[in-house]
């Protein structure tokens, strides 16, 4: 095999990708002298060095979660060999994503041998005494497939936001918040836990855009998921309903807490006026709220139901309040409301 030098632009992308990813990457072998040659000459080119003594220690830095991504193993090791720790790792391989490329490292030149090697799952061979730039070109593969697998995981990510995400907020989108609604209600029946679900609505939001502009109401409508996001719990979910209209999920709350936490959401918003366009506003929300709990149906509509009822008293009775209405006795509108609409003059 011809070995090509590696070009000026490989060795920068190289050098890239080995910053971009903090690159880490394994030793495992029983020679001393061996163990430091390499040692010093991964670290000069910007690795991270993981060393290990046998074929146990090299097993067992793999199988830990952030174990490195790439691995030199020496064949010949005590505890287990090369092309053993290689099989393993291959046999469990319990995450795609999580690739290792392995180089085993050995005074073996026959052909039966390497095949053996290869057989064992490692993507490469280097013979010793290993030369620097053979090695240098042999892990140029390993870097390039650890950067696709990079990108690939970064792009299926933004894929995935993009599916279940808001565009403006990056909250959850309707069908996502629905999910974990949905999700939560089931965990509460085989827990016996109560879950509380809020709906908020901005007050006077379509004032905002003729006034001041969509920008301006784009603003506000991140600014209050901000605002919302600093007074929920980490495990509380809040998603975009529909135009200005909220959903927020309160798992195990009770009626006494759902209705507080609404209470501190409404503060949080109403406290403290919005800047935009220069100007300050105070910007309020009008929030329906009701608690799902142990021995009621799960139904997730008619949970929805009542809490857009509460949310259009709230409506009614001046804005910037929270009403709560018990699940338990749905009071329904005599004109169901969609998300995001109210009547003429409600907002």
């Amino acid at each position: 095999m011809t070995l090509q030098p590696i070009s000026r632009g490989d060795a920068e992308c190289v050098a890239r990708i080995i910053k971009l990813q903090h690159m880490r990457i394994l030793i495992a072998d029983d020679s001393i002298v061996s163990r430091h040659l390499l040692d010093a000459t991964l670290r000069r080119w910007g690795y991270e060095v993981v060393i290990a003594c046998d074929g146990n220690e090299a097993w067992r830095i793999l199988q830990a979660e952030d174990a490195p991504k790439i691995a030199i193993l020496d064949w010949m090791m005590p505890g287990l060999t090369g092309p053993e720790v290689c099989s393993r790792v291959r046999a469990n391989l319990k995450d795609k994503d999580l690739y290792t490329y392995i180089l085993l490292l050995s005074s073996k030149s026959q052909r039966e041998d390497l095949i053996e090697g290869m057989e064992s799952g490692a993507d490469d061979y280097l013979t010793k005494p290993f030369d620097q730039h053979e090695l240098q070109v042999r892990l140029r593969p390993g870097l390039r497939i650890i950067q696709l697998q990079h990108e690939l995981i970064t792009a299926r990510e933004e894929l995935r936001d993009q599916a279940t995400k808001d565009f403006l907020t990056s909250i959850w989108n309707r069908s996502s918040i629905l999910d974990i609604l949905n999700r939560e209600l089931q965990r509460g029946v085989r827990e016996g836990r109560p879950v509380g679900l809020v709906l908020a609505d901005l007050d006077h939001f379509k004032s905002v855009n003729d006034t001041y502009g969509h920008f301006a109401g784009d603003a506000v409508l991140r600014e209050f998921v901000r605002r919302m996001a600093g007074s929920i719990r980490p495990y509380d979910a809040i998603g975009r309903y529909g135009g200005e209209e909220f959903l927020i999920v309160l798992p195990g709350c009770d009626p006494d807490v759902t209705e507080k936490q609404a209470e501190r959401m409404r503060m949080a918003l109403a406290i403290e006026p919005m800047f935009f366009n220069e100007e300050s506003k105070l910007v309020t929300c009008s929030f329906g709220a009701t608690t799902w709990v142990k021995g009621m149906d799960p139904a997730e509509e008619a949970l929805i139901r009542v809490a857009d009822d509460a949310l259009y008293r709230a409506k009614r009775q001046g804005r910037n309040r929270v009403v709560f209405l018990p699940a338990s006795t749905p009071e329904v509108p005599a004109e169901p409301v969609a998300a995001g609409k109210r009547k003429p003059g409600e907002k």
